[in-house]
């Protein structure tokens, strides 16, 4: 498939695997009023599936993809507290679920092909629809959970590499993503009170076919 590249778009499909996790601010005054000692933050494994489109930008080394997913994604907090009375023995693990539809929109920077290999670098950004969101439930204070926006806007950056068989090209992909905006909903149950932002992070691991 040596003129794979000179064309306009390509089309395929990719499964993967993720580890999803946040950054955690806490108040600064988390101790003193919550007895809260800290605040552990602990990435899950998850997985991913969905489609793409690629777009030629008037060279074969300059791409535009659109590749929406059907992720699914967990993140623990574990809290250290003083307080036995929200934290049972001082200790609480709240896991947060989500199963997104992610939209992600990266350029693709490619080397020129070496016989049946290419190597790229990507940049983008990515908006996420988390279809198991909690935002507006009503807060179960005997069990309390973290609410999380339902809609997230995350930047990209990752790195692949291509093999070019008889009938398709199959790619190997690792990106990071990092949220740009705040997630968390402070409803100041037991386990929001002490928190003060929470910004979805994580690695994402892809096989991509394209014909």
């Amino acid at each position: 498939m040596k003129n794979f590249d000179k064309k306009a778009f390509s089309f395929g499909f990719t499964l993967g695997i993720n580890s999803s996790d946040f950054t955690v601010f806490q108040l600064e005054d988390a101790y003193e009023n919550y007895g809260l000692v800290s605040i552990t933050n602990k990435s899950q494994p998850g997985g991913q599936l969905g489609i793409l489109t690629s777009l030629k930008l008037g060279t074969p080394v300059l791409r535009l993809r659109l590749m929406p997913c059907l992720s699914f994604q967990e993140r623990v907090l574990e809290y250290r507290s003083t307080d036995s009375l929200n934290f049972k023995n001082g200790i609480s693990e709240e896991r947060i679920n989500s199963t997104c539809l992610d939209i992600p929109l990266t350029f693709i920077f490619k080397t020129k092909r070496f016989n049946n290999f290419t190597a790229y670098a990507l940049f983008g950004g990515q908006y996420s629809i988390d279809l198991q969101s909690q935002q507006d439930a009503s807060q179960n204070y005997i069990d309390p959970f973290i609410k999380l926006n339902r809609y997230d806007i995350q930047g990209q950056l990752g790195a692949g590499v291509e093999f070019f068989a008889p009938f398709f090209k199959f790619a190997i992909e690792l990106k990071y993503s990092h949220g740009i905006q705040n997630s968390f909903i402070q409803d100041f149950s037991p386990v929001a009170k002490p928190v003060d932002q929470l910004y979805n992070k994580g690695w994402w691991f892809s096989i991509i076919f394209e014909s």
